[in-house]
């Protein structure tokens, strides 16, 4: 136990630390307790949203900063209680380390998350809201790929609808990772995935080449081999993902970002749904699906099924649907 001399000699030290200082100690101790990168780059962003919502040192902050910045996310921002919840994990995380250093005297997290967020996910589960996406036609999904003139939102938008992979997968793919002679990428290992695989037709073929041959205009740094990136030329992120998609969604009227019925907002996984929904109703084998889905292999006999590369790829170009793009 901490004699009191040294929690003050602590204490003064953490006064001589900005936010930013500690933020990057915090993040630091993710690496070391094995935390995965997407769940530290994840609790970097909702932290830096928050101190520049909230601009005061994070050893001030009390009980009312915490209740301002839910009103300002629940009612400004209009998010999902489950989104709102994943911002309080992450602060929740933060000043248990900074307690843990002794930074602090309390986390006032859990306290908070207790009286607050609890009554959030019982008024949620309550709702008349309906927990399902919404699926729109392929007429619609055409409409939206080619209201797009920018040729990196383009691409995002149309590989997201071609591929149904998922934001994280999107945004890890580096340029090497395609194979323009296959039409196919190898996406990166994640827990959520089985198969790596995955193909695009000859309308993503020429939205992807066009993306391309703009990219080198967007400065991108020369240790950067991402497909996509943002205006910094880094790597473009989740959040990036999520915003461009939602931004044409909402010009078309297919997304209402203050409703809280999925049926009415469009975001990166509805071109998820999408892709499944309109596969089937194209007449494509479930197992041919589940495969392109990369879905976990849970019955008995998916061990033992093996489905020929060549067969997956001549099943997705005859069914997939065409945009006219």
């Amino acid at each position: 136990m901490k004699s009191v001399g040294a929690k003050t000699r602590l204490l003064v030290k953490a006064q001589s630390l900005n936010n930013s200082d500690l933020i990057e100690m915090f993040l630091e101790d993710c690496h070391i307790r094995g935390l995965t990168q997407r769940t530290i780059d994840t609790y970097a962003s909702d932290l830096k949203i928050f101190f520049n919502h909230v601009p005061r040192s994070a050893l001030e902050v009390d009980l009312s900063e915490l209740r301002r910045f839910l009103i300002w996310l629940r009612d400004e921002r209009h998010l999902a209680d489950s989104t709102i919840s994943t911002y309080y994990a992450a602060l929740h995380s933060f000043y248990e380390y900074l307690e843990f250093e002794g930074y602090v005297e309390n986390n006032p997290v859990p306290r908070f998350r207790r009286r607050y967020l609890a009554f959030l996910r019982k008024n949620s589960r309550g709702s008349s809201g309906s927990s399902e996406r919404q699926l729109i036609s392929v007429d619609e999904m055409r409409r939206l790929v080619n209201s797009i003139m920018g040729p990196r939102d383009k691409a995002v938008v149309t590989l997201l609808a071609k591929t149904g992979i998922r934001r994280q997968e999107l945004v890890n793919i580096d340029i090497n990772d395609i194979d323009w002679i296959e039409q196919s990428i190898l996406l990166k290992p994640t827990a959520k995935r089985t198969n790596q695989a995955v193909f695009f037709d000859d309308e993503c073929t020429r939205i992807l080449r066009r993306w391309l041959q703009t990219r080198d205009n967007w400065h991108v740094n020369d240790n950067v081999k991402a497909l996509f990136v943002n205006e910094q030329g880094e790597r473009l992120n989740r959040n990036g993902v999520y915003n461009l998609v939602t931004k044409y969604a909402e010009r078309l009227g297919l997304h209402d970002p203050k409703s809280k019925d999925l049926r009415k907002k469009f975001s990166p996984h509805c071109c998820r749904h999408w892709f499944t929904t309109h596969l089937r109703r194209a007449g494509m084998p479930r197992e041919h699906i589940k495969e392109l889905r990369g879905d976990s292999r849970s019955e008995t006999m998916d061990i033992y099924y093996h489905i020929d590369r060549k067969e997956l790829r001549d099943s997705y170009l005859a069914h997939i649907p065409q945009l006219g793009i």
